[in-house]
């Protein structure tokens, strides 16, 4: 009797372990069979409804391609199973899920979903080398070779993105490839009357150049003389400390570029100067009086956005003072980067806030609680700025904003512009506390300062004394070549310069 009331007992707890076996499978199957449906081609598109998501995939590597074989979307924009698949795959479709529910796809700004900086977060680098485990192919170019042999031997948290260099195999866009671009600048000409000479100048005011040997002409603004507070005070909001302590500065007269040199006068210098087939020169080759120029770039400098008065990018600052050299020899008049103090200068026109306009960093910033929710204040700094929040992550024409009290267009935002002076976060330190005149900054350094922000900035890094230099080992992470570029950075889109044109008494009438 015992025994049977165990049994009915045992079997009644065999018949709930096995019932309980059964719903976990059916529950694993289940979710497994979801979990395949979901990571099909043909569901992603169903949701990402990006407009050429689907075709260009289409038309990339990753499945127009010899051997016909298809690269699937989660293989790329999941990790490898075993290496946190489900948990990326739940933390990115409850992200799309909300998205299609709650948000208006017309809104999205498909441009920046795009670019580099975005993909990195949707494609996994350990994706990419589950299928391409051998670096070094028999096929493999030399600079391929020599680019690979970089990220192998690259520390840990220092190696490039494999997207950075291949960001067009899963993706298929024409602006995007990674090789030699010989056809670079070479545009057809219309007829047009050459100008002969450069501009005469007579009295300090603003006048057009005239570029002689070409039919290119750019406005100058005549910036006078005075005397200002250079860097933020500690009490300006968002600062940062490279910005003090501030220094009184004077700053003799000069004339200024109105706007960023745009790619119709940059693509002048190349075409005059270039150096077709040439390999890079050593870093410390002297500048001849011929003035050798920059060779073929990488890609597309202009990134697909158009040239014409866009400003000129991905110059390094050795190709941009290169320019002004050109332009000197070609006008008689000295043209040069400006420093940071006249940039500034030039930039503030006569103001003391963080903007030469009305306004709050902290209102227009992006990066409070109270404007990640409800948006910043846009009213006054979009017509004066062309930064993160306005840009649809490109460089736009000076067109676009109003000038600042000087008559300056795009000094903040649009692209950064390189300063004569190396970079030191201790400059302004060095400073008596008496009137500095006309500073160089230091005598030497390794990285150039950049001002101004850009179109990828926050309002916070485009305020008149915000700082920044060039990265020049990062901005040539994805250059094959060896030695690198010293005309092209292959890393760097944002960045672009602006010319002064010193005011020489013998050449210029009181």
């Amino acid at each position: 009797m015992k025994w049977s009331n165990a049994f009915k007992g045992n079997r009644s707890k065999y018949l709930f372990a096995g019932i309980g076996i059964l719903i976990c499978a059916l529950f694993l199957f289940s979710l497994n069979t979801v979990s395949d449906y979901t990571s099909t081609d043909k569901y992603c598109v169903s949701c990402h409804i990006h407009p050429v998501a689907d075709q260009n995939w289409r038309l990339s590597e990753h499945y127009n391609n010899k051997s016909g074989f298809v690269t699937h979307c989660v293989e790329c924009h999941l990790p490898p199973k075993g290496h946190g698949y489900l948990p990326a795959k739940i933390k990115h479709g409850a992200k799309d899920v909300y998205g299609k529910l709650f948000k208006d796809s017309a809104s999205f700004d498909w441009e920046a979903k795009r670019t580099l900086e975005n993909a990195k977060g949707f494609v996994y680098e350990k994706s990419c080398i589950k299928c391409h485990e051998n670096l070094f192919p028999a096929t493999l170019s030399v600079n391929g070779s020599n680019a690979h042999l970089q990220y192998v031997n690259a520390p840990d948290g220092q190696k490039p993105n494999c997207i950075s260099c291949h960001l067009n195999v899963g993706h298929y866009d024409k602006n995007n490839l990674h090789a030699h671009n010989a056809n670079f600048g070479v545009t057809e000409t219309v007829a047009k009357e050459l100008f002969n000479a450069p501009t005469e100048v007579k009295k300090f005011e603003n006048f057009a150049e005239k570029v002689p040997g070409t039919t290119l002409s750019f406005e100058l603004v005549a910036i006078p003389e005075g005397t200002f507070d250079m860097g933020s005070p500690e009490k300006e909001e968002l600062r940062k400390p490279d910005e003090g302590p501030v220094r009184k500065v004077h700053v003799s007269k000069f004339w200024m570029g109105k706007a960023e040199v745009s790619w119709d006068e940059y693509l002048e210098f190349f075409k005059a100067t270039a150096s077709q087939g040439r390999k890079e020169a050593v870093k410390t080759q002297p500048v001849t009086d011929a003035i050798t120029g920059p060779t073929p770039p990488w890609g597309a400098p202009d990134q697909g956005w158009g040239k014409g008065t866009r400003p000129a990018i991905t110059m390094s600052w050795k190709a941009a003072n290169t320019y002004c050299l050109w332009l000197s020899k070609k006008t008689g008049k000295k043209y040069r980067l400006p420093t940071e103090a006249e940039w500034e200068y030039a930039c503030r026109a006569g103001s003391k806030d963080p903007y030469f306009f009305a306004g709050s960093p902290k209102k227009f910033s992006s990066t409070g609680m109270m404007n990640k929710i409800f948006g910043p204040d846009t009213t006054v700094i979009n017509s004066y700025v062309i930064y993160k929040v306005n840009s649809q992550s490109k460089s736009k024409e000076p067109a676009s904003v109003k000038a600042n009290p000087f008559g300056l267009k795009n000094m903040l935002g649009n692209v950064a512009e390189f300063c004569s002076d190396y970079y030191s976060p201790n400059s302004y330190k060095s400073a008596s506390g008496e009137i500095v005149n006309n500073p160089a900054g230091p005598e030497s350094g390794q990285e150039h300062v950049i001002r101004g922000g850009s179109f990828k900035s926050d309002a916070k890094d485009v305020r008149s004394a915000a700082r920044d230099f060039t990265k020049t080992k990062a901005w040539l992470m994805t250059d094959p070549q060896m030695p690198k570029s010293i005309w092209w950075y292959s890393d760097s889109n944002d960045v672009g310069f602006r010319i002064v044109c010193e005011a020489d008494s013998t050449v210029v009438g009181q």
